[in-house]
């Protein structure tokens, strides 16, 4: 079932979620309308908080991603392997984060028409339950890295704007503010808290 994805503005977007425990009610369905709403929204990655629930869940899958990759000239390598990074993170832990911070161009499906350059660090170690509540670590880097720290942030309460600078914010005002309000265009059902219900 195709979720509606909560719009900037909604307050739990900017809230710190809650750890879950195993046997966390209905658990495997919430999952599947998690990755059934990403992919209507073609999106790469969606975390609970997204759909209204402030829970510390996210899903990936960077599939998208490397097949853009694949009409380019230049193969980049921080895409490598991309086509088959689908998972899911449930009570992530960042362990640690090294590598030098490097630049791209995010969006979020919570931030519709909007994207703005974030530094990000290269490589992060991460322990997380999969869907299957197998205790696992791993390293990440590259694109895999960038989009598990943003999805990340958001089972923090932070948004990639939170990123930009005060400056950057400032311009960006009152796109938001239309955003909260509703007055964007996207093509998969949001709602708008300034409107409180899907559209």
């Amino acid at each position: 079932m195709i979720l509606p994805i909560l719009a900037y503005g909604d307050p739990i977007l900017k809230r710190e979620a809650e750890d879950i425990e195993e046997g966390f009610p209905d658990l495997k369905e919430l999952i599947d309308n998690m990755f059934e709403t990403m992919y209507g929204a073609s999106g790469i990655g969606l975390a609970a908080p997204q759909i209204g629930k402030s829970i510390r869940l996210f899903i990936v899958d960077g599939s998208p991603f490397a097949y853009d990759q694949e009409e380019d000239e230049k193969e980049d390598p921080r895409a490598v392997g991309m086509e088959n990074f689908k998972k899911v993170f449930i009570n992530p832990i960042i362990e640690s984060e090294t590598g030098e911070k490097w630049g791209f161009s995010e969006g979020c499906l919570s931030i519709p028409t909007i994207r703005e350059e974030v530094f990000r660090h290269e490589t992060i170690l991460v322990s997380y339950y999969d869907e299957n509540w197998e205790l696992k670590e791993e390293s990440f880097d590259g694109y895999k890295a960038r989009i598990i720290q943003h999805e990340y942030d958001h089972i923090d309460g932070i948004l990639f704007t939170d990123h930009v600078t005060p400056l950057k914010r400032r311009l960006l005002s009152k796109k938001l503010q239309n955003i909260s309000k509703g007055d964007v265009k996207a093509d998969y059902k949001m709602r708008f808290p300034a409107r409180k219900k899907a559209r």
